[in-house]
């Protein structure tokens, strides 16, 4: 693997709404738990949580972002409490120093505030853990790819709710991308930026 360079550890949308008994439970987000609070427990000041953000109603939203929320129109803020939109608990106690990215789309580099904050520190390196894996994690990973960072994702720190398309995502990330990204494990990770 080599030297990491100046890296972050992008976490992506471990929040209650997918933790919970909501209709977008991600039972997986326990089992992976265990990783990412390592991680963003050891280097807190380079953890980055992104939260994915909901409407107050379907109709706040454009295009097709409105019938996706009035599919969904129980996951809107009228009817989910607001509290749900929060860190899992394990991880909200890690902010400050730790830090949170809010945004409106599976991918966090749409509105354009995330790159210019990353550029400013010089980070170059994007360590990717959270939920979904062939979602949000995926929309983050090829944004990622896209901007140039270097890209690890760590395969046993992150989720679906649909064993197929995370295990696809995965091998599409490997076998397509495998000279902008690296699929490892949490503890070789650990064990080279010691």
């Amino acid at each position: 693997m080599g030297e990491v360079g100046e890296w972050r550890h992008l976490c992506v949308d471990m929040q209650r709404m997918f933790a919970e008994d909501t209709p977008w439970h991600v039972p997986w987000m326990a089992r992976i738990s265990p990783q990412i609070e390592e991680v963003a427990g050891r280097y807190p000041s380079r953890t980055i949580f992104t939260r994915f953000l909901l409407p107050r109603h379907a109709d706040d939203m454009p295009g097709k972002w409105r019938d996706y929320y009035q599919k969904w129109w129980m996951m809107t803020g009228e009817h989910l409490p607001r509290g749900f939109i929060d860190l899992a608990p394990s991880l909200a106690s890690l902010v400050p120093p730790a830090r949170h990215f809010d945004k409106r789309t599976y991918s966090p580099w749409i509105d354009g505030r995330l790159h210019p904050i990353l550029q400013s520190e010089r980070v170059d390196t994007l360590v990717i853990t959270g939920g979904e894996t062939d979602v949000c994690v995926l929309a983050t990973t090829l944004g990622a790819i896209d901007l140039a960072y270097r890209v690890i994702v760590l395969k046993d720190a992150v989720c679906s709710g649909a064993d197929d398309t995370h295990d696809a995502s995965l091998e599409l990330l490997h076998d397509r991308f495998s000279v902008q990204l690296e699929l490892m494990e949490t503890e070789e990770f650990l064990r080279v930026v010691g």
